[in-house]
């Protein structure tokens, strides 16, 4: 990958694209006590950076290649950006998709490519749907648009750089830049490292799949037995061949955001900064907490999407006041006798804790009653008095870890 590629593609892109602004954020650099400034991918056509390097890669195919249709595998970003080319450019796709792919992305895929795109539901992970989508091709003889591993998608994914450096023309500190399967990394080091060598590139990662740290660790991509699927737009078990073969040997440093606290940013985004981010658009802002070294200048998050389903944000403040330490659950035994939830509610919580959650389920026993019990708390701190009125309270209470398997019934 050069940085000639990455201009070619920034002149093929100038006319079609937005270029999106890069923005100060006032919540993140009263955080950092550094200018944090946010690129908004988020509000780019299809309301994410992949349509940059999708457009690049089917407009430079020949007429023979997309009279052959075009077939792709993508969580939905990149789905959208391949839509638009193929509307754009009169040219037939095919979308393979996640089964995990949110159903407001296959609205807007469908919207955007109208009857020129077919939506095909394959697989649970990108991985499985991008075998799906292989395997396509080669029957149809369709071309594939891979969704990072190629070197037209990192170059059209490069011009986020472009811009962030045109538009910052001061020195930038760091560059945080989200990573799923590397092309968006491997196109914004390729830049920033010639253009702007000071300049101190962050990979994050999801902490449930952190397919790139694995891939350095090991000094060449490896396919990770298990992926968390919940930021779709970067769930991915392998990091693309070709984005490795150009970040591998550059000054990068890594980052990884648990899912809680990735939810917890996700609502500050939007309620703060008025930012509808999806899970993977939050990974740069919500790095800035565990960042490997303090900046000392300017820092640019890229918000890579905006594509959230409204229905998920249920979800998004339950994994966010779980991870905060707001909310617990318990099993609580009642013995089937007077008094004994009123001693709970009076004797056990305090002013401010709140029942959010309570089944009760008296089954065949005549002596107890198990009951699932959620609490919220005002604070984090409440949680050492609560535990301490619920042992020297009579009443069998257990508390439910997060880690454990009976947990996941609560999603």
């Amino acid at each position: 990958m050069t940085t000639a590629a990455i201009s070619a593609a920034a002149r093929v892109l100038k006319p079609i694209v937005r270029e999106t602004p890069l923005e100060p954020c006032a919540r993140l650099s009263q955080l950092l006590q550094q200018p944090v400034y946010l690129k908004r991918e988020d509000i780019q056509l299809g309301r994410s950076y992949k349509v940059r390097g999708a457009y690049n890669f089917i407009s430079s195919l020949t007429d023979a290649q997309r009279n052959r249709g075009v077939v792709t595998a993508s969580a939905g970003n990149h789905a959208q950006g391949v839509a638009f080319a193929c509307r754009r450019l009169r040219t037939n796709g095919t979308i393979y998709l996640p089964s995990s792919t949110p159903r407001q992305k296959r609205a807007r895929i469908a919207d955007i490519g109208g009857r020129w795109i077919e939506q095909v539901i394959s697989g649970s992970i990108f991985d499985d749907t991008q075998s799906a989508a292989l395997e396509h091709a080669r029957e149809q003889g369709s071309v594939y648009v891979p969704a990072f591993n190629d070197p037209a998608i990192i170059a059209g994914q490069g011009t986020v750089a472009v811009e962030i450096l045109e538009q910052h023309t001061e020195p930038i500190d760091t560059i945080i830049v989200p990573v799923g399967g590397a092309g968006l990394l491997a196109g914004v080091a390729t830049w920033v490292s010639e253009k702007s060598p000071s300049t101190r590139i962050v990979a994050v990662e999801p902490e449930g799949a952190k397919s790139l740290a694995a891939a350095l660790a090991a000094g060449e991509p490896v396919h990770l037995d298990k992926v968390d699927s919940f930021v779709d737009g970067a769930a991915v078990a392998q990091v693309g061949e070709v984005p490795f073969g150009v970040v591998k040997d550059l000054p990068i440093y890594l980052a990884s955001v648990p899912e809680g606290a990735l939810c917890t940013e996700m609502l500050e985004l939007y309620q703060t900064d008025g930012i509808i981010a999806e899970p993977a658009g939050a990974l740069a802002t919500a790095a800035l907490k565990r960042l490997p070294f303090k900046p000392q200048g300017p820092v640019v998050c890229i918000v890579s999407g905006g594509n959230n389903d409204v229905s998920r944000y249920s979800d998004i403040l339950e994994r966010s006041l779980v991870h905060e330490g707001l909310r617990h659950y318990f099993l609580v035994t009642f013995p089937q006798q007077p008094g004994a939830l009123r001693h709970f509610l009076d004797d056990v919580l305090a002013e401010g804790e709140d029942i959010v959650l309570f089944e009760y389920m008296k089954k065949t026993s005549r002596e107890t009653g198990p009951a699932l019990v959620g609490i919220d708390l005002p604070a984090r701190v409440h949680l050492t008095g609560l535990m301490e009125r619920m042992d020297a309270s009579p009443l069998q209470i257990e508390k439910i870890s997060p880690d454990s398997d009976l947990f996941t019934f609560l999603r």
